[in-house]
């Protein structure tokens, strides 16, 4: 298959409260190009906190953190970044302050646009963050790689939201992603505009992978179109 290759890791790491040497040593095997990482640092120091982890991946921090409200892009050196940005929610009293992280990328040449996301647990805040996040989505041109923890499966109306007109990476119905030591629910997706090829996917249950977080990650190898 023609285009150039891409691997992608989406996985909500649950703010580090789990096993992080199981965590570090999980992402470096993978060795993905992108991480799309849901529950990053976002409070105090930060930025030291977001550029440690990433270094401990074997990555570097390409958006996100606090301005995304815990969403955080990585990338490793094959992946020059453009432009980044980040957009926030509405704040619902007495929630948590969602958003969501973009930026452009181009890997040999070949350009696209990643974003991630965590939308909210409450179900009746959770379809205009969706909402919200699509509309951006929807905006930019060009390839797409849109990642995130959407808190509810592919039956749900913000779920179907975010996969409108987008490839999802994980076909025939997907794997469970959550709880991790006892997946039962898929509500970590990762997503793809139509012009990506989805050579190959993966929900990465392992043991040491239900003992680096709560979720079980999403990993896909992408061909993306040359330009």
């Amino acid at each position: 298959m023609a285009g150039v290759p891409l691997r992608v890791l989406s996985y909500n790491v649950h703010g580090l409260r789990d096993d992080r040497a199981a965590l570090v040593g999980l992402v470096r095997d993978l060795a993905p190009d992108l991480m799309i990482v849901q529950e990053a640092p976002r409070r105090f120091r930060w930025r030291h906190k977001c550029a440690a982890l990433a270094d401990d991946f074997g990555l570097v921090v390409a958006a996100g953190g606090l301005p995304s409200l815990g969403n955080l892009l990585l990338v490793n050196l094959r992946v020059k970044v453009h432009e980044t940005w980040c957009l926030r929610y509405p704040l619902t009293p007495g929630r948590h302050l969602r958003g969501a992280a973009f930026a452009r990328c181009s890997v040999k040449g070949a350009r696209f646009t990643v974003t991630g996301s965590h939308l909210a647990t409450d179900p009746a805040e959770r379809p205009s963050q969706a909402e919200r996040w699509k509309t951006a989505v929807a905006a930019l041109d060009g390839p797409l790689v849109v990642g995130a923890d959407l808190n509810e499966g592919p039956g749900g109306g913000a779920w179907r939201t975010v996969a409108d007109g987008l490839t999802d990476t994980v076909d025939g119905g997907g794997a469970p992603t959550f709880p991790a030591t006892l997946p039962r629910q898929r509500i970590d997706g990762l997503f793809v505009s139509p012009d990506v090829v989805v050579a190959a996917h993966e929900v990465v249950d392992t043991d040491r992978a239900r003992r680096a977080s709560d979720h079980l990650p999403v990993l896909a190898d992408l061909l993306l179109p040359s330009s």
